[in-house]
């Protein structure tokens, strides 16, 4: 009867096969996750950017054109 060795676990495979075989699997589990932050960090980062810009930071506080209904 063969042995049954499980994927990525096999003791022939190198320690560098080994551990990069585990990172893929960590990634693979957690793939929503990583893309859930990645997401919110770009889009603080994108957000941040455009509300340092004097020109754009000037949309948030005056409203263009019109009566001037919101105080500030």
């Amino acid at each position: 009867m063969p042995k049954r060795v499980s994927a990525g676990r096999n003791r022939n495979e190198s320690l560098l096969t080994r551990s990069v075989t585990s990172v893929f699997t960590f990634v693979r589990f957690a793939e929503f996750e990583i893309l859930f932050v990645l997401f919110f960090l770009i889009a603080f980062i994108v957000f941040k950017d455009l509300t340092a810009r004097p020109e754009y930071n000037q949309i948030l506080v005056k409203k263009p054109g019109g009566p001037d209904w919101w105080p500030y």
